[in-house]
């Protein structure tokens, strides 16, 4: 997400660091540039209008021009102005309540709602340590209750049985006394959505906003649809009055513009964005970090949690020891890929190294993607122990055998060895530098400058 508007305001900001003293009128060009910017990326023109008034405001101050780094200085309002368009401080789930509390999920026909619903009630159990019930009251999509009792038993939960002809709120009373006596915590209310907004949706959501009052109402919203999202939320709000936003898709939103409006145009603050397929891909909205990978500064301390979640901490430690060392072998290495995939999408986790925008074309072309790990790994698993811990073993017949083995063709094998050689001499050079090497709870091979060469 963010990726094209990345890329437009750090070629506006280098210019402005690059030039040292700077006039007011330096500052106010660099300002219609990052409108057009902002307009572009999708950014609604109102909020568009009061952001660029407080930061020209701010930024042409005595204080700022005055200043021994006035470019930093700007980019620096700009990125606090971010924030609080974004929401200063994340907004958590609300519980508060006698349980079984109700959590209600609304939008539009196709924005991921029932899929949100189950990776929101995974994580749930998983970081809030509470029991969840989900409940499917979209008696209208063929065979959307289905879908949910799939993702329950895919994600281990509790999902109401459906029950022919029962009408939604009857569903939402029913889900909610049926969790009281077996003693739940959470129950999801997964409604119906529409193609749009129309008065039998609305009247249809009220009710069940009525009969279950429930402690959050989330509107989920497709960060694809840009602008529509935006009208779409303020209708929603407007009409029915909701709690919060959880964006879905902004893995595949280069633009942005969504997210920077909504919060704005409702008041209502984004809480959870999806950032994949998988049913973990669900995560805290947090304005500084968002704002911070709007910049080009990356998020590292999102990957680090990412590490921490799915990392084997003393396999990490092993190998990490290994390299303080100067030993790495091809074992190591396909350790740390296996590691590297469990983290999700690899182009997503490249995208939260600092300043990877600048090297957005030197990641394009080193063509790093999980069909590439995944086959890396398997041209390192078809060789044998003795070879991974030997690679000099590896002649011509033997990389044509791993070649066969791994369905990969003798040229793969030798770029994979290729990679080792490399990845090896930064393992010694990051050895030498100790800890400074190091980012803590990260595989060694994404700790060091640059990460493992993944061509």
């Amino acid at each position: 997400m963010f990726e094209d508007l990345t890329g437009r305001l750090g070629g506006i900001f280098d210019k402005l660091t690059r030039r040292g003293a700077l006039k007011a009128g330096d500052v106010e060009d660099a300002m219609r540039e990052v409108r057009v910017a902002l307009l572009e990326a999708d950014v609604a023109l109102s909020v568009v209008k009061d952001f660029i008034a407080d930061v020209t405001e701010e930024a042409i101050g005595e204080k700022v021009l005055a200043s021994v780094t006035p470019g930093q200085m700007v980019i620096k309002i700009v990125h606090d102005h971010l924030v609080t368009m974004l929401g200063s401080e994340p907004a958590g789930i609300n519980f508060t309540g006698v349980p079984p509390v109700a959590i209600m999920m609304v939008g539009l026909q196709g924005s991921g709602k029932t899929t949100t619903t189950a990776k929101l009630g995974a994580r749930i159990e998983k970081r809030e340590n509470k029991k969840v019930m989900m409940a499917s009251l979209d008696v209208y999509r063929p065979a959307a209750q289905q879908q949910l009792l799939q993702l329950g038993e895919q994600t281990g939960l509790r999902t109401l049985e459906p029950v022919l002809g029962e009408l939604p709120v009857a569903i939402a009373k029913r889900a909610l006394k049926i969790a009281a006596l077996e003693g739940l915590d959470v129950v999801l209310l997964d409604t119906a959505g529409r193609l749009h907004i129309d008065n039998e949706l609305m009247t249809e959501v009220t009710q069940i906003k009525d009969a279950a009052n429930p402690t959050e109402t989330l509107l989920v919203a497709d960060a694809l649809t840009g602008q529509d999202a935006v009208t779409m939320a303020r209708d929603f709000n407007d009409r029915i009055g909701v709690s919060g936003i959880v964006l879905t898709r902004v893995d595949g939103d280069a633009r942005g513009g969504a997210a920077l409006s909504m919060r704005a145009v409702t008041g209502r603050p984004i809480k959870l964005m999806g950032t994949g397929e998988k049913m973990d891909a669900l995560e805290v909205f947090d304005a500084g970090r968002i704002a911070s990978s709007i910049l080009g500064q990356g998020d590292v301390v999102g990957l680090v949690e990412k590490a921490a979640e799915v990392i084997d901490q003393q396999e990490a430690e092993k190998i990490a020891a290994k390299m303080m060392k100067g030993k790495f072998t091809l074992e190591d290495m396909a350790e740390q890929f296996k590691q590297i995939r469990k983290m999700g999408d690899v182009k997503g986790l490249m995208g939260m190294i600092p300043g990877a925008a600048k090297m957005k074309d030197k990641i394009a072309a080193a063509n790093i993607d999980d069909k590439t790990i995944a086959r890396q790994e398997a041209i390192i698993r078809s060789m044998t122990m003795e070879e991974r811990q030997k690679p000099k073993l590896l002649n011509g017949s033997r990389r044509r055998r791993i070649a066969t083995g791994s369905g990969t063709s003798v040229q793969d094998v030798n770029r994979v060895l290729k990679q080792f050689k490399q990845m090896s001499q930064m393992m010694k050079k990051a050895g030498k530098m100790g800890k400074r090497g190091m980012m803590p709870g990260m595989p060694p091979g994404m700790m060091t400058p640059g990460g493992p060469p993944m061509r």
